[in-house]
């Protein structure tokens, strides 16, 4: 008897076909071609000549690679100046760069738990949230969307070592979580809290310091957050904010810093310069969030229904997977690229286009954005 250890594969694909649910890769070219709604550039420093050139500096001083783990040879007097100043930026007493946000997430929530302590995970948090839980072997329990109320009973059951994790703005509808009344339950009930500022970074807070700072969080006792440098710093990259102590622990204790390659020096050295340009124009954070009020309210006015944005991200209703993909598509033949979001990357089942403001829009632009999106929405 023969044996095709992947035909199941071929009834996962027809299922996925059947579904509307078939994802492809699609490479960019080098000079864009598209107006881009679809990236993660909130500050529009990805292609900033200030950041670019950073990052060619690097790479032609310390080499292409960051050449083995951070604890090994991976580590450059980048990587600390990058700690350094993002701590002091966002407001906390330490810092730890990683390879991804996804890694560290996964850094702080198999760090700082373990068999026997309790995780609280809010229904909607990103994938790289889900997947710490999962492989940090804690007791873990997903709550209500942003519900602290359901929070404080979960917690208040377990009565012992506990986090409770959430992002500060959460990348499907672009809603920020209750992150003072989060902190006053975790306070209470003496747990830790750890907050995903990925989409907040840049964005939130005076000058763009985040989440965290902009509720008054920032520094706070048993208070960690984590981020990306994909995002609003226009580089690669995460890093875990906190603590002192905690930081510490996680270089001892984080697998996924220990054993990865650090971060390469081009990615380090562009999240610098974006750091720093980021300090000397703070206007950007504000500008970012005014494109995203913007676009909301010239969308919902001519009748499709959306989120009102906490930050940059703009979440547009969809009548199907299908629907979803086609108005994306429609979009991109039009001149515009989008974000496109069906199950399963929404944990409620329902599909929408993902609209990203970033702070360099003209206003020429944001209009040609809103009269494309209007013009293709389908009618079911």
């Amino acid at each position: 008897m023969s044996f095709a250890p992947f035909d199941w594969i071929d009834d996962e694909a027809r299922r996925r076909a059947d579904a509307g649910l078939v994802r492809t890769l699609r490479p960019r070219p080098a000079e864009p071609e598209l107006l881009d709604l679809a990236s993660n550039d909130y500050l529009g420093l990805t292609r900033h000549p200030e950041v670019t050139a950073a990052a060619a500096e690097a790479a032609h001083r310390w080499g292409a690679g960051a050449t083995g783990s951070r604890l090994v040879t991976g580590s450059t007097a980048l990587h600390a100046d990058l700690e350094r100043e993002l701590a002091e930026f966002c407001g906390f007493e330490a810092a730890l760069v990683l390879s991804s946000g996804y890694a560290a997430n996964l850094a702080a929530l198999t760090a700082l738990t373990g068999r026997g302590s309790l995780i609280v995970s809010d229904a909607g948090n990103h994938a790289s949230i889900v997947d710490g839980c999962r492989l940090s072997r804690a007791d873990t329990v997903v709550v209500p969307h942003a519900d602290p109320g359901a929070v404080a009973k979960e917690l208040r059951a377990h009565g012992g070592r506990a986090l409770a994790v959430t992002d500060s703005v959460f990348s499907v509808d672009g809603d920020a979580a209750p992150l003072p009344e989060l902190a006053d339950v975790c306070r209470t009930e003496g747990a830790a809290l750890l907050v995903d500022d990925a989409h907040g970074l840049g964005v939130l807070g005076e000058g763009g310091r985040g989440g965290l700072a902009a509720a008054g969080l920032a520094g706070g006792d048993g208070i960690v957050t984590t981020l990306t440098l994909s995002k609003s710093l226009g580089s690669q990259g995460g890093a875990v904010l906190g603590p002192a102590r905690v930081i510490d622990h996680l270089v001892n204790a984080a697998r996924t810093f220990i054993f990865d390659t650090g971060l390469a020096p081009a990615a380090t050295g562009a999240a610098l310069a974006s750091l720093r340009l980021l300090r000397r124009e703070p206007a950007r954070a504000g500008r970012a969030r005014t494109v995203a009020t913007t676009l909301y309210e010239r969308l919902t006015a001519e009748g499709l229904t959306a989120v009102r944005p906490d930050a940059a991200v703009v979440s547009v209703r969809a009548p199907s997977p299908d629907a979803a993909v086609r108005w994306a598509a429609d979009c991109r033949a039009a001149g515009i690229t989008v974000g496109c979001f069906r199950p399963p990357s929404v944990p409620d089942g329902i599909s929408r286009l993902r609209l990203t403001a970033r702070a360099d829009l003209t206003e020429a632009q944001i209009a040609t954005a809103v009269a494309t999106v209007l013009r293709t929405a389908p009618l079911t």
